[in-house]
């Protein structure tokens, strides 16, 4: 008994550490980014990334925040096209998920093949950009942040498969007791469908946070730019700087200018609403994950 209870506390130690060094090997990263950030440029040249900044300032912090007002504008319109997106792309996906999962539907395979050939093939970048430049006459607006990824071909293939789990026998039932599709959909699919949900919506979350790609194409005024385009602009702008050093007309002095603590700075300001938002997530994420990966 003595020996058998040594076993399983060794054994739990070992798993323990295990977890505990892959831990540190998730964290540590971060704690030299946010080192960085608050190094000073000169030290990074000398002495490189270290876990404790050498010489504590915040002149990376000054300089992504010499205009105030840029970078809050910059915040609400990544967050309102971050809830806004999530939120429709939400509702447009389970939309189309459901019928492909119902067995009773006629045409599930023809819609689940087309959902899948969307995924291997597409038009092409110039005929997408025409169609929302010209005919939609969507560019510099803020539906153009958000529109074009509202149905991601993976996220309605996850959401069928975790649909499927769901017995036909509750649909059933609920049609007996005269529900309608829609009831069906909101009173018995949404509930079940937490977990799963959840996880799509953080995967859609963070594909909208982090999204600068859409912005660059179809966004030209100041007032539109969200954050990850602002900061990614900010940076290109540090680049050209300083590779400019040679011009003899460059009145602007960029021995000071902070580049490595600078991007490191932008980092942890695009990076961070997102670390607050993973953990109210992190219940339904092992379930949603999981999510059609049984047969029946």
């Amino acid at each position: 008994m003595i020996e058998n209870r040594r076993t399983q506390i060794i054994q739990n130690s070992i798993i323990h550490l295990i977890f505990i060094i892959f831990s540190l090997i998730c964290i540590i990263p971060l704690v030299v980014i946010a080192s960085i950030s608050f190094s000073n440029e000169g030290n990074l040249n000398t002495y490189g990334y270290t876990l404790i900044p050498k010489v504590f300032t915040i002149s990376a912090y000054k300089f992504v925040f010499g205009n105030p007002g840029q970078i809050i504008s910059a915040y609400w319109i990544s967050i309102a096209r971050t809830v806004v997106g999530t939120f429709l792309s939400l509702f447009v996906i389970s939309l189309l998920a459901f019928p492909m999962s119902r067995s009773d539907f006629k045409f599930r395979k023809s819609l689940s093949f087309y959902v899948f050939f969307t995924m291997l093939f597409n038009g092409g970048l110039v005929p997408w950009y025409i169609l929302i430049t010209k005919y939609l006459d969507m560019k510099n607006t803020f539906f153009v942040l958000f529109a074009p990824f509202l149905v991601i071909p993976w996220f309605v293939l996850l959401l069928r498969s975790f649909f499927k789990q769901i017995p036909m026998s509750l649909y059933e039932s609920a049609k007996i007791d005269g529900a309608s599709e829609y009831t069906v959909y909101y009173r018995i699919l949404l509930p079940l469908a937490k977990p799963a949900l959840a996880t799509v919506g953080l995967f859609i979350c963070l594909n909208y946070w982090n999204d600068w790609w859409l912005p660059l194409l179809y966004i030209d005024v100041d007032r539109l730019v969200p954050l990850p385009a602002m900061l990614s602009r900010m940076m290109s702008n540090i680049t050209y700087l300083t590779t400019q050093t040679t011009n003899t007309f460059m009145t602007i002095d960029v021995s000071n200018l902070p580049k490595e603590s600078a991007r490191m700075a932008m980092c942890l300001l695009a990076a961070g609403p997102m670390l607050f938002i993973f953990p109210f997530f992190q219940k339904y994420f092992v379930r949603g994950l999981t999510a059609g990966s049984l047969k029946g």
